[in-house]
């Protein structure tokens, strides 16, 4: 089930993100700004009306535009891979390259060499994409397409690879993939720490050659890491939102992407999945079960009034697969995490 529909918004989405594009992307020196991750899920999912409300409780977790530093040009992008002190030339040179060229054209060229740093800002840059870029193919609008470059722009400046995993025996199932994936060992305090400590992580997939294989074995990875969640969110009930709003982030730009980038952006969701679940997966699991039946509507109105980010964007992702265990997960996510104050 997909009740998404961007493309009626009555301009509440374009005038958050007007309002959005005054804020730097993170805060705090490295926490993410997911006011633009937000307003575009909620207006997907019905609730374009409320989102000056809640950016309106939001507000304090907003912090200033950053500064420029020089500009990124078509010969000296290599040397601003990865710079966070460049978010703001970046997005610069993502919003002149989305004036002058088709979005897509422009996604087409950025993908590969974005996707292997896909772990940057803790996944939310491939996160704030995935957004954007289901914003933008529903409505191609100024708003829209300069959110896409901002996000563009996060990605690029945050691009962190993670090289030299060791590859383990895999599984057939991504659900059964994800359950054989090691933790790490206890100690490491932080995302980039504990992203230091993967070292091997259980093949999955490998074998696929053809793109539209690619895309359901990723609807099916997004799937098993929603399900998951209801069993074993309580391991960190925030950062292993990211186990399944990554890869979903991958799989909503699919479509828009060439199609011979589907297979590396399936490996690469993978390995970002895996990673997660192996930085936060708790000892065990627990047995779940909802306290109550609830029509998609309305685990998106709890998610709403709970507020958090994580919650609104786990319960966007649960819609996308829209089973039964999908939106367990997601009310869940409301039960483990602290609301929005």
């Amino acid at each position: 089930m997909d009740t998404s529909d961007t493309s009626d918004t009555s301009g509440h989405l374009e005038e958050a993100l007007d309002r959005v594009h005054a804020s730097g992307p993170e805060r705090d020196g490295w926490l993410s700004n997911h006011a633009p991750m937000v307003v575009e899920a909620l207006a997907a999912r019905g609730q374009a009306g409320s989102v000056h409300r809640w950016l309106d409780l939001y507000r304090d977790k907003l912090e200033d535009f950053p500064d420029r530093t020089a500009p990124v040009t078509d010969d000296n992008w290599p040397s601003a891979l990865g710079d966070p002190r460049r978010i703001a030339d970046w997005t610069d040179h993502f919003a002149r390259t989305l004036a002058e060229r088709p979005w897509r054209d422009v996604l087409a060229e950025w993908w590969p060499r974005l996707l292997p740093g896909l772990y940057g800002g803790a996944t939310h840059t491939v996160i704030r994409v995935g957004h954007a870029v289901r914003a933008v193919a529903a409505e191609e609008n100024e708003p829209r397409l300069t959110e896409l470059a901002h996000a563009l722009a996060y990605w690029a400046a945050r691009h962190q690879p993670v090289p030299g995993l060791v590859t383990l025996p895999g599984a057939v199932t991504a659900t059964d993939a994800l359950a054989a994936v090691p933790a790490i060992e206890p100690g490491h305090v932080g995302f980039r720490n504990r992203l230091a400590a993967v070292r091997r992580l259980p093949v999955w997939a490998q074998e696929v050659t053809d793109p539209d294989t690619a895309k359901e074995r990723l609807t099916e990875l997004v799937r098993a890491a929603t399900h998951r969640y209801a069993t074993h969110g309580h391991g960190e009930p925030t950062m292993l939102v990211h186990a399944a709003t990554a890869p979903n982030a991958v799989l909503r730009t699919l479509d828009s992407l060439p199609r011979d980038q589907w297979i590396p952006s399936l490996h690469a969701a993978w390995t970002a999945s895996a990673a997660v679940t192996a930085m936060y997966t708790p000892v065990a699991p627990v047995a779940y079960a909802p306290p109550a039946h609830l029509a998609p509507e309305e685990v998106v109105e709890r998610a709403l009034a709970h507020g958090d980010e994580h919650v609104i964007k786990l319960t966007d992702t649960a819609l996308d697969i829209g089973d039964e265990q999908a939106l367990a997960a997601a009310l869940r996510s409301v039960e483990l995490s602290e609301p929005l104050a």
